[in-house]
Parts: structure tokens; C-alpha cells; sequence
């Protein structure tokens, strides 16, 4: 399957290697799709799945968005970190519990810095939500991509790198 991906994300890459490296185009790939399965799941679970019912639990009640929020982190978590660590990242010298440790955390940072942009974009400068959220995306994936490639994925001085 991992041979798979790459030789199709290589097909796609030919037209965007004047512009932008292997990485960075796999980075772009791989998180793109990562996040589209994201929204259409937990569309599908908010929608159809939950049907929009509150879910409700002997010690709290979940709202229908955000238990669709936690159906969809449930499966683009681990393969968002399988494709980074696979696909985008296959050279790093780490073991793999300390990238999927290093990830987690860094997955908690960008929903915290989600949050933090957002509320300043829309509160604090009077932005658009929508003008908001896209100038907030925009710094938090150059944040996940940066950290991604030098702290979680790292790939020790002098190892060869597999791209």
C-alpha cells in the first residue's frame, strides 16, 4: 500500500516540482487528503450516524458535533500519523512510539492554536470568520509542517533521507 501511495502522490508531483519540493508536496498531499476524510466523516457521523442527537452517557451528555468531532479524530488521527510517518517523514531515525507521543502533542497544539488564532482573527481584529479561520490555517499548517519535519519526525544528522 505504501508503494501505492508514493507512486501516485510521485504521478501528481511532476507538474508541481518547479514550485515546491517532494516533501512539501507530499506534506501538502497526504494532510490535504487526511483532512478531507476528516470533514466527510464527521459530516457522515454528525448527519447520519448521531442524527444530530445528543449523546447521552451515564456521567455526561455529549453534543452531536462534538462527539462527530471525536468519531472522526478517532480515525484521522492514526492515519494522518501513518501517513506522515510512511509517506511524508520515512527517513526519521526516531522509534515510533516517541513520533506517535510527539504527534499527539502536536495535534493538541494545533487544536489549541486553532482556537487561540481564531478567537484573536474574529474577536480582536474584527476579521471575517471565514477570512479568520483560512489566514489561521495557513499558520497552523506552516506550524504542523515545520514541527512535523524538524522535532516529531526528525531525521538524525548524516542519516540518508528516503524520498
Amino acid at each position: 500500500m505504501k508503494q501505492l501511495i508514493i507512486a501516485v502522490l510521485d504521478f501528481f508531483y511532476i507538474p508541481f516540482e518547479k514550485w515546491m519540493d517532494r516533501q512539501t508536496f507530499r506534506y501538502i498531499a497526504c494532510g490535504g487528503g487526511n483532512t478531507l476524510l476528516d470533514i466527510l466523516i464527521y459530516f457522515f457521523s454528525y448527519h447520519f450516524i448521531l442524527q444530530k442527537q445528543i449523546i447521552h452517557t451515564p456521567i455526561i451528555s455529549i453534543s452531536p458535533y462534538i462527539a462527530a468531532f471525536l468519531l472522526s479524530f478517532l480515525i484521522t488521527f492514526p492515519t494522518g500519523f501513518l501517513l506522515m510517518r510512511n509517506i511524508v517523514f520515512p527517513g526519521s531515525s526516531l522509534r515510533g512510539r516517541i513520533q506517535l507521543f510527539r504527534y499527539f502533542m502536536l495535534v493538541v497544539v494545533c487544536v489549541v492554536l486553532n482556537y487561540i488564532f481564531i478567537k484573536m482573527f474574529v474577536e480582536g481584529f474584527n476579521f471575517y470568520p471565514t477570512i479568520a479561520k483560512i489566514c489561521t490555517t495557513a499558520i497552523v499548517i506552516s506550524f504542523s509542517y515545520l514541527t512535523q519535519r524538524n522535532f516529531t519526525f526528525k531525521i538524525e544528522q548524516g542519516a540518508k533521507k528516503n524520498t
